[in-house]
């Protein structure tokens, strides 16, 4: 049994239970940290997990009580006593708008505002912050953060709680399943944080880029290399991390898939659990993702962009199109075949074709990654993370059909992805090596909206490929 299976077992301890829902609980309320992280979902898996293992409530009560009123007391001194300062750093000072958000909010329930921004998504992280710089007495602060503090807790610990006293009983749940809804969940959670607040840290007006700048130029041995890799305008230093560490990333797995014999613990558990999820609708479901991803379905998507860029004499864009497609399925071919390994099942369409990685997972992550770059480089700064979520939102269930019509291993998934970002990467860091004209004015939704027709014809009238 590997390392990684090992790890896949084992449980968190009741203290560790107890001390996670009180760090999730004053990283929500510490100013501006709160809206970076999505408290809620956090808060209710942990508290799942502990009623599901029956970890004393009273105990997890005090540890978000006690966190939330840390929280938001460290938020307040902040603004009681840096308030000259703290506008003119990051993030507030990329942001102004969350400060007036808060304002307003403050202005309008005055005392009131502490004890009801705490329960109010958008405003939370920022209220307390508000409150120090606006003078609010701090003993009347003391009292609305202690009370919100006290009916935060259990409002937002029971529900998860209950779940998890419940859960096993009710649902029936198989061995295994919650181990794998909780990998899947911390997947969706990572990809949150990287393409939301990550990538923005890597852009041209991100936090880490213009640290690298400011350093660049300070040293000389960094000065030219920096120099030369901005010729177009702009380090590609988000398409230069992606490569190194999605590389990375891949060669690991994959060292951990091929030297493991059979299937991973991992891809056992997440099989189970889809096989409990399964009925006929999902099915046809995932039998639609099937056409639209095989090489039918790619070429049909991206007809309308291709003769667009045809039509209008961007060769040089679609010289990049072709190869990442065309070096996609190369590598897809390759790998099948030099790592050789066997599929769940094989249905007859998929005769002779082996599971590592998968294809329909790594291909629809280089389109729709693309894709996304592609747009969101001609979009404003403030646009551009909507268009990655798309891109998300999109190849995620693209993925996951694999698994419910039992073609692939959960592991095939994750080196499909990683290799679609490795290539995704690559023609990026391509594109961006000179200076190039925007492809702007695209007329992508009107192109979105052809692709979307012309699949749904494919997917009535073809069989797969």
């Amino acid at each position: 049994m590997s390392l990684a299976d090992n790890l896949y077992q084992l449980s968190l301890s009741p203290l560790m239970l107890i001390l996670l829902v009180f760090l999730i609980s004053l990283a929500e309320s510490l100013a501006l940290v709160g809206l970076l992280v999505p408290g809620v979902v956090l808060i209710t898996a942990v508290a799942s997990l502990a009623g599901h293992q029956l970890v004393g409530l009273p105990w997890l009560m005090m540890a978000a009580f006690i966190g939330a009123v840390i929280g938001d007391g460290v938020s307040f001194s902040l603004g009681y006593h840096q308030r000259a300062q703290i506008t003119q750093r990051w993030p507030l000072s990329a942001h102004p708008e969350w400060l007036g958000r808060g304002v307003r909010f403050f202005e309008r329930y005055g005392l009131y505002s502490v004890f009801i921004g705490r329960f109010v998504g958008p405003v939370r992280p920022i209220i307390p912050l508000v409150a120090g710089m606006m003078r609010m007495p701090p003993r009347t602060f003391l009292w609305a953060n202690i009370g919100s503090a006290a009916l935060w807790a259990p409002a937002y610990l029971l529900p998860g709680y209950l779940l998890g006293r419940t859960w096993q009983e009710h649902l029936n749940v198989p061995p295994g399943i919650k181990l794998a809804l909780l990998i899947m969940a911390a997947s969706i959670v990572v990809l949150a944080v990287v393409f939301s607040w990550g990538r923005a840290q890597v852009g041209r007006h991100g936090r880490l880029y213009l640290a690298m700048a400011r350093l660049a130029r300070k040293v000389p041995l960094m000065r030219r290399p920096w120099l030369s890799m901005s010729q177009s305008g702009e380090v590609p230093l988000a398409s230069l991390l992606l490569f190194i560490v999605a590389l990375t990333s891949l060669s690991g797995w994959t060292l951990m898939v091929i030297h493991h014999d059979g299937p991973l613990m991992l891809d056992l558990y997440v099989q189970r659990l889809f096989t409990w999820l399964e009925n006929d609708t999902l099915i046809e479901i995932g039998a639609v993702f099937a056409k639209i991803g095989d090489k039918l379905g790619i070429a049909t998507l991206l007809a309308p962009w291709g003769l667009w860029m045809l039509f209008n004499k961007r060769i040089d864009a679609l010289l990049h199109w072709g190869l990442a497609v065309g070096g996609i399925a190369f590598l897809n071919t390759f790998g099948k075949a030099y790592f050789g390994r066997a599929r769940p099942d094989t249905p007859d369409y998929l005769t002779g074709s082996l599971s590592y990685p998968s294809a329909h997972t790594s291909t629809s992550v280089v389109v729709l990654g693309l894709l996304a770059a592609f747009v969101a480089s001609e979009l404003s700064r403030q646009k551009r993370v909507w268009i990655y979520w798309a891109a998300i939102a999109l190849a995620v269930p693209m993925a996951l059909s694999r698994l419910v019509i039992g073609v692939h291993w959960f592991s095939d998934l994750i080196g499909g992805a990683l290799l679609g970002l490795v290539m995704c990467a690559l023609v990026r860091l391509s594109w961006q090596r000179y200076p190039r004209q925007p492809l702007t004015p695209c007329p992508w939704q009107l192109l979105g909206v052809t692709s979307l027709i012309l699949i749904s014809v494919r997917v009535g009238f073809f069989p797969p490929v």
